[in-house]
Formats: C-alpha cells, structure tokens, sequence
C-alpha cells in the first residue's frame, strides 16, 4: 500500500495539541522531551493569542508534527502493519516541510531541526514588522477560480506587496501582502463576489516581504550541515522532487538554497497533492495538528484515500483505517 505523508503547517495550532500523544505513545514524549519544558508548557498550557506568535507557533507545530510522527511510525509496528505500508514520499506545507525534511533524514536530529525553526519564527516575524513594531502584512484565503484571484491581485497590487502565496487547492488561493494592499483585494473580491477572508497570521508569509528573512536563514541552513534526503521530498516551491536539479556536490548548500527560497516564494499545493497521485499514492496521511490538509486533498483528489494523526484517537482511527485498506485488497 502506498501512503503519502504530509506535515501540517503554521496556522494549525490550537491550545492543548499533543498532551495525549505525549502521555499515550513513548516515542511521542521523547519528541517532547527533546523539545524541553518552554516548548511543552506553550503546547499543553498556551492559550489562542500565546500560540498565534510565530516565534512560538513554529517550534510547537513542528513538535507536535514530529511527536506523532514517531507516534505513527511506533503503532506500525505495534499493528504489523510496517511491512504493508511503502511510503512513496513527504511534502510538509510552509512549516510543514522541515518536519518532512526531519522524516527524511536531511535534518538528522530533532533537537537541530527545533533550532532551525525557532529561528525561522523569529527572522520571518521580524521580517514582517513594520518601524512601529507592529505586523505590517496580512493575509487572505479567497475561494474560486486560481486565474480570477491572481488577475485580481495584479488590479490591486498598486505600488504595495500583494502575491499569490499559497496555491491550496482548485478552489482556494491564499494571497499575501501589505495591510492596504490587503484592505483593496478584500474590497475588490466582495464587489466581484470572490468570498475572501482575512486570515489570522502574524504577517505576510511566503511573499517579498519575506526577503530579509530568507537571506539569513540560508546562512543558518548552511551551517546546519543538512543531508540529501533518504526518501522524495515534494518541494513547496515546485511541487516535484526536491533533489531534481541537484548536481551530486553539495547537499547541504543545495537545501539551504532551495529552503531559503521557501521562505519567499508561493506553496504549490494543489499541484504537490496531485503529484502524489500521478506517483502512485494510494492514501495520504496528514500528519500535525489540525485537518487542514485532509481538507485540500479532498478536493484536489477525492479518489485518494485519506486520515489524520494529531491525537491518540485519530492515530487509532489511521491504523485502523490502513488495516481494514489492506484486507480489502
């Protein structure tokens, strides 16, 4: 059976994620463990406006991320179910693909891939605050056709940020940018009755706004000395094989390279889930807190079979799900 794994990203938090992994699973709570207390207490104590800040949202969703993982990985073996489950391949939306990076082996210790993405948080929060200290960047999702809403930022650009960021789905388009440049889409889509909403999001994520950021986090992704993956890592910024283009010299220049990039550059979604189908994909199995992603899948792919793991129950529910899969081949 071949499963695609995808990693949940930044927007997907909600106070209390993971406390039961961490008391049902082992290898759930040595994630945590390795994570530390400040990581845990934010999890399991934090409240909606503690857990919305990004320099907390990113260590704790890739926690959480990596927790059930390793929690998925342990009820495989637990269920017999390891030698019936081929993983074709991961992709991690935004965040998410550090954890996908982690899977795969390119960040080979978890506490490593925690630094990487505290710091991640705090350059791209900074990158999005304006002389006042305050978030100078917004973004919205607006529902409809991906051609209507990109003519729709270019009529509403005017000399501000706005970009087309996060292609979700065939119905769903997330634009980024600056407050105005926000303010004029959202007044623009309801008189052409495109339905957009203001998401909740410190700033401007995946947009030019991002440049500052994403020229410092390719140093610190350069020192992290990060390895060639050990299983297909479906790229945001492409959609295919994060490997394509290397040359076979420098895997750690190369990552550090195209994860720069990621930071700036829109999320291919749409295209990455149908991907997984075009590759062979039976199942895909999202991975973090939240359903986000099942969501998207759904209608990209309906044919695909789909679960969840954030929680001690819907891991039950995945194995279970893969174990009724296999008996009816």
């Amino acid at each position: 059976m071949k499963i695609g794994i995808t990693f949940a990203g930044q927007g997907a938090q909600y106070p209390g994620m993971g406390s039961d992994l961490y008391e049902t699973y082992e290898a759930a709570k040595e994630v945590f463990e390795l994570a530390g207390e400040q990581v845990k207490n934010w999890c399991f104590e934090g409240d909606e406006e503690v857990l919305k800040q990004t320099h907390v949202t990113q260590p704790c969703v890739y926690t959480v991320t990596m927790a059930a993982y390793r929690a998925f990985l342990e009820a495989l073996e637990k269920e017999g179910l390891s030698e019936d489950v081929e993983i074709l391949g991961y992709a991690g939306f935004s965040l998410g693909e550090y954890a996908a990076l982690t899977a795969a082996g390119s960040i080979d210790d978890i506490k490593k891939g925690m630094e990487i993405v505290t710091k991640r948080g705090q350059l791209m929060n900074e990158a999005g605050l304006g002389p006042d200290g305050q978030p100078r960047g917004k973004m919205a999702a607006a529902m409809g056709e991906r051609s209507a809403i990109l003519e729709l930022v270019k009529e509403t650009r005017e000399d501000g940020i706005l970009e087309g960021v996060n292609f979700n789905s065939p119905v769903q388009t997330v634009v980024a940018g600056d407050k105005d440049a926000i303010a004029r889409f959202a007044d623009a889509a309801k008189a052409k009755k495109i339905r957009a909403k203001v998401l909740p999001v410190g700033t401007a994520f995946h947009s030019p706004m991002m440049v500052p950021a994403a020229q410092e986090l390719k140093t610190i992704l350069k020192e992290a000395g990060l390895k060639a993956p050990n299983a297909k890592i479906y790229a945001n910024i492409t959609a295919e094989d994060m490997m394509r283009d290397f040359d076979g010299t420098d895997a750690g220049g190369y990552l550090a390279d195209v994860m720069s990039r990621q930071a700036m550059s829109p999320v291919y979604w749409e295209e990455t889930i149908r991907n997984f189908k075009r590759d062979g994909a039976e199942v895909l199995v999202e991975i973090g807190p939240g359903k986000t992603l099942s969501g998207l899948a759904k209608k990209t792919e309906a044919s695909l079979n789909r679960f969840n793991i954030e929680d001690a129950e819907s891991l039950q529910s995945t194995t279970a799900g893969l174990k009724a899969l296999k008996e009816g081949e």
